[in-house]
């Protein structure tokens, strides 16, 4: 008969096995609420005019994604550091990316633009910074994460309007279930619209008679396009440029919405980024400043607008507007961030990643994308070298400081 085993590890046997249990006992407990939940779902859905037929069909084999619900409040582009944001949606390879579909697909764009009076480098900017030119759609299952946040979370109603959306484009067959994908809050296809926004402005680009912003280009291109123009665009004016502030400038006059003609910022020393006089307007324009008065700064007119409607965030609408401007033969921004540990583009990211690898840390293959086991392999370094703040932050300082120290040795893990 073997020994019993010491008291110190019968204790941790049992809370572990407690601690499974619970997890269990959560689990099960989950799987119950949401079955009971897609039951109510499927009278609402009926009443949507999604028949049972077609929800039993779509929902018989979903299961809820509670991970989905940790995302609802961390959106980049209210939680990231504005420089850091816009390095990797305005670099030189998305430019040169976005160039080359300009080029690729100009039939298409010159039909669009024909009809919607939508510029090219607008729609292809829009195109990049979505789904970086169809390579990006999401990795989620889109019906089981609307699923799971229409039962649970905030803002469930909302979420189950995008559901019933999704279940009547499968229905009339614009879409196709078999590998469905997009962001963790619904948003799919190559310029990632929501299910009810794809609804009520998708278009039949290529004339095969679905609309199809999953499998085809001249369907996504004609669709934001109409999206545009539909939130107000103007055809043949532009969304705003940078503009140079003069010293003690009133920061309480900036703001999207707080327009007034371009007479009157320049009647308050607003000068063009290159120190030249504002053209002479009377169109109402806003004063943008994203990192305040010692950053870069923009006037942006109604154009601006239409674009941030797509994603209310400025920052998002911001990417868009700069790499148009890029994509048009314009160059970079002339004002610098005020940081002194600037982002990096999706090629310096790579870089940095493939540095972490060489000492060691298991962060997967280097494709730029900064995710949770490349930040701590950064804080790490960090710790290591020095640096503060220890906040994991893909930025200049820990690029420079790793490529400083020459050939990397592998560190004891």
């Amino acid at each position: 008969m073997p020994a019993a085993p010491p008291k110190e590890t019968r204790v941790r046997r049992i809370l572990l096995s407690s601690a499974l249990l619970s997890t269990a006992t959560t689990a099960c407990a989950g799987d119950l609420v949401f079955d009971d939940c897609l039951r109510g779902l499927r009278a609402q859905a009926a009443d949507a005019g999604v028949s049972n037929e077609a929800f039993d069909t779509y929902a018989a084999q979903l299961a809820p994604d509670m991970s989905v619900l940790d995302l609802l409040d961390a959106q980049p582009e209210f939680t990231t550091p504005i420089w850091d944001y816009l390095a990797p949606l305005v670099d030189d390879q998305r430019i040169a990316d976005g160039r080359a579909m300009l080029e690729t697909h100009a039939a298409t764009l010159a039909q669009v633009a024909s009809k919607y009076e939508v510029d090219p480098q607008t729609v292809v900017a829009v195109w990049g910074v979505e789904s970086d030119y169809g390579r990006a759609f999401g990795k989620r299952p889109l019906l089981q994460s609307l699923a799971t946040l229409s039962c649970f979370g905030r803002r469930q109603a909302f979420f189950r309007n995008e559901l019933f959306a999704t279940l009547s484009l499968l229905q009339v067959g614009d879409l196709k279930a078999d590998g469905l994908v997009g962001s963790w809050a619904g948003a799919f296809g190559h310029t990632q619209f929501m299910p009810t926004t794809y609804r009520r402005i998708a278009v039949d680009g290529d004339g095969d008679g679905r609309r199809d912003l999953v499998g085809s280009i001249p369907d996504a291109l004609a669709s934001t396009a109409n999206y545009l123009v539909r939130a107000g665009w103007r055809s043949g004016e532009p969304w705003g440029y940078e503009v140079k502030l003069p010293p003690g400038f009133d920061a309480s006059v900036a703001g999207r919405k707080s327009k007034r003609p371009v007479a009157d910022w320049q009647g308050l020393g607003v000068l063009r980024a290159d120190g030249s006089p504002l053209p002479a307007s009377d169109a109402p324009a806003g004063l943008l400043l994203p990192a305040g008065v010692e950053g870069p700064a923009f006037l942006v007119f109604r154009n601006f607008d239409a674009i941030y409607s797509y994603n209310a965030a400025e920052s998002y609408a911001l990417a868009i507007a700069l790499l148009s401007d890029r994509l048009r033969g314009g160059g970079p921004l002339l004002a610098a961030w005020p940081t002194d540990d600037p982002g990096l583009d999706r090629a310096a990211r790579k870089h940095l990643q493939v540095l972490l690898l060489a000492r060691g840390y298991a962060i997967g293959v280097p494709d730029g994308m900064i995710g949770t086991l490349t930040r701590r392999a950064i804080a790490d370094e960090q710790l290591r070298l020095g640096l503060q703040p220890i906040d994991g932050r893909a930025g200049r300082k820990i690029l420079d400081a790793l490529v400083r120290e020459g050939p990397p040795i592998t560190l004891p893990r």
